[in-house]
């Protein structure tokens, strides 16, 4: 069990969790209440409106997969845009997503509101700030009930989505086709600039994918579950968006739609009209709740990781950083509900859209940048799990392009993104400044430019790697199967372990012992070898090595050594180290060389690590560090079931699918296995693989 989580958040989250938390924002106002008050600016051309908005949107989201699977961490946006750009930039981005957020949830429970009173006799504003009140209890009780109730929400959505189209399509195609043709005309009411401004209206639809990012410190498996969710999310709103306002602006004459805040229920009665409306309306209303729901339900989930993230980071109170027993951020929580309920109080529902809308605009442009800022900046601990294609044009594409809306979006919004600017700026240097000491990659990338760096965040970024874990890809398991071992005698020094290692590792490389010794020396002495519970890990890149290779060194009394640990935020002084892993790695391949180390340093964490490391003989240390479950040392003996593998070669034996021998130790001779080796009495395999073959093999072969 590993040591200390700390106020990490729990990992509850799954692929199509991440898919109904993305999709469930989009599918709720931009869907349900927006396109009424969109088409009344651009007429018959508003699902073009929404598709240039998906246009814009994509490169934004492919940036963020990209962040968010290289720095899985609550506050998504803020975080990329401190840790890219730097605090002040994390401040200003921090604060205005948190506060876009917040108005865009607080615009789903007004539309929720609106449907709400097609039932009951209530004003809107009054049901929903009783909503977000609900809602937040439900966030405070953890992510795991948030998307258990968004996976019923959005999938009831979705379901009534596709009888909407068919029964929408059915109406249209079996009525008169001149007078749809005339409901599209004009197309362009108010030419181009009104089509642009729509778009820019309605990209607020759209920003379920920031929700996603900003609680990707709890998605399990997020190297897969972040892109490939957001893509789907995506996809299924852009399609949804062209198919369903088409079908609004072709049933509804222009009178009826424009400025309606419910026109999926007015269209739908249009084209139900065999239906009694006393059966046709809840049929068309719950489905509209059961979307507003769920963008109300995840924006405030969602929202209330920044303040968490940001309290974290000491650009707020500490206090946003502490979770309650359910482990969700209360104050962040609360705060966050608060900040909706002015919202809905005070503002109109179009300007919540506006405003909202051009600050967010803006930030998915500096998503873009971010991304080239990392990629630029040279550290090798930038290692995500998806990388955007077609860099850096589509980046570029995505900066540039927001900026084109924003300026037709009006004065309004424009100052409102200026203010929540000053706003941020003001209180980075009033309360931030004096608290932080960090720097964004922005200043690895200066360095070619001779301007300073920030070290810890190469450290921070090399902590996510041992969190995060190792890929499917990675050969974690052969390099350790394959490893030397050395035990040292108790009188032995650290130099002693750096020479056995050293000439072990020189009989797999085509490399000098004493090249090999004189590097693992001297990144020990720079404080480049990482150190955590009483292992160390000296370890190099180097272009003339073809593959990973490792030692694993063994002291029982001790050596002591004067290290820090790349994996966590300290340095350590004469520590005595009992674990040794001298690691080389090719140098064209820096992100496995961080996972390989961060794999060993996560097995390193674990309770009891160190007490199997020590009691175990010499050739069960492999097994100490991979665990009985991926490795088995087998001895081929005459007497025992593993005799019957004597005298056969390694191709002729049925190995469980998924296991293969890495080592072969034969007296004092390491042999590398090949097909063709004949397997002789006393060999003692090494063998690696996933839990099940391991356990075969185990069975079969050791009885046990």
């Amino acid at each position: 069990m590993a040591r200390g989580q700390g106020n990490r958040l729990n990992k509850e989250l799954r692929l199509f969790d991440v898919y109904v938390l993305a999709l469930g924002p989009m599918l709720s106002s931009g869907f349900f209440l927006l396109p009424g008050l969109a088409a009344a600016k651009t007429g018959g051309s508003v699902a073009l409106a929404y598709l240039l908005a998906g246009a814009l949107v994509f490169p934004a989201m492919l940036s963020k997969a990209e962040l968010a699977t290289a720095m899985p961490r609550a506050g998504g946006t803020y975080y990329y845009f401190d840790r890219s750009l730097g605090p002040i930039m994390g401040t200003v981005g921090g604060l205005g997503t948190w506060l876009t957020l917040s108005l865009k949830s607080a615009f789903a429970l007004i539309g929720m509101g609106a449907y709400l009173v097609l039932f009951l006799d209530a004003p809107i504003r009054p049901v929903a700030i009783a909503l977000t009140v609900t809602f937040a209890v439900v966030a405070w009780t953890g992510a795991r009930m948030s998307a258990r109730l968004q996976r019923v929400l959005v999938t009831t959505v979705l379901g009534f989505l596709l009888l909407f189209f068919a029964f929408g399509i059915f109406f249209i195609t079996g009525g008169d086709g001149a007078a749809v043709q005339e409901r599209f005309s004009p197309f362009l009411t108010h030419g181009l600039e009104g089509l642009l401004a729509t778009t820019g209206l309605v990209f607020v639809s759209y920003a379920g994918l920031t929700k996603v990012a900003s609680v990707s410190e709890e998605v399990s498996n997020p190297d897969r579950s972040i892109p490939l969710g957001m893509f789907l999310a995506l996809t299924t709103a852009s399609l949804v968006y062209l198919l369903g306002v088409s079908l609004m602006v072709a049933v509804l004459d222009s009178e009826v739609l424009h400025g309606d805040l419910t026109p999926v229920a007015t269209a739908g009665l249009a084209f139900l009209d065999w239906i009694p409306r006393s059966v046709a309306l809840p049929l068309l209303v719950l489905p509209a709740l059961a979307g507003f729901a769920a963008a109300g339900n995840a924006g405030i989930m969602a929202a209330s990781r920044f303040p968490f993230a940001m309290g974290r980071d000491r650009l707020l109170s500490k206090r946003f950083a502490e979770l309650s027993r359910y482990r969700t951020p209360t104050l962040g929580i609360l705060t966050t509900a608060s900040l909706m309920i002015l919202a809905i109080a005070t503002l109109d529902v179009v300007g919540v859209a506006k405003l909202a809308s051009t600050f967010k605009l803006l930030v998915f442009a500096l998503v873009n940048l971010s991304v080239i800022v990392m990629r630029e900046s040279g550290l090798a601990s930038y290692d995500p799990g998806y990388r955007s294609p077609l860099y850096p044009w589509l980046q570029i594409f995505g900066l540039l392009g927001p900026f084109l809306l924003i300026a037709v979006m009006g004065l309004m919004p424009i100052l409102f993104t200026l203010g929540l600017i000053a706003v941020g700026l003001g209180w980075y240097f009033y309360y931030a400044r004096p608290r932080v000491a960090r720097y964004g990659a922005l200043y690895h990338w200066f360095e070619r430019l001779g301007q300073r760096r920030y070290e810890g965040l190469d450290t921070e970024l090399r902590g996510i790697l041992k969190e995060k874990g190792l890929r499917a890809e990675d050969p974690f398991d052969e390099v350790v199967g394959r490893a030397v071992v050395v035990d040292l005698p108790d009188a032995a020094s650290f130099e002693d372990a750096v020479r056995r290692a050293s000439g072990l590792l020189s009989q797999r490389l085509p490399l000098g012992a004493q090249r090999l010794a004189e590097g693992f020396l001297h990144g020990t002495r720079t404080g480049a070898t990482p150190v955590s519970h009483g292992a160390a890990l000296p370890h190099l890149r180097l272009p003339e090595a073809d593959s990973p290779e490792l030692a694993l060194v063994r002291s029982r009394a001790g050596v002591n050594i004067a290290i820090g640990d790349q994996f966590a935020d300290d340095r350590s002084h004469g520590m005595l180290i009992h674990a040794l892993f001298f690691l080389v790695s090719p140098e064209e391949n820096p992100g496995q060389h961080l996972r390989l180390l961060a794999g060993i340093a996560e097995r390193v964490d674990d309770e009891d690590f160190m007490e199997a490391w020590l009691s175990s003989r010499e050739y069960e240390l492999k097994e100490a560090i991979l665990r009985d479950e991926r490795f088995l040392s087998l001895s081929l003996a005459e007497e025992a079931p593993s005799g019957a593998l004597i005298g056969r070669s390694l191709s002729g034996i049925d190995m469980p699918p998924g296991t293969l021998v890495a080592l072969i130790r034969r007296g004092p001779e390491i042999l590398v296995p090949r097909g063709r080796t004949v397997l002789a009495t006393g060999d003692r395999l090494s063998i690696v693989g996933d839990p099940t073959g391991i356990r075969e093999i185990r069975e079969r072969y050791r009885g046990t």
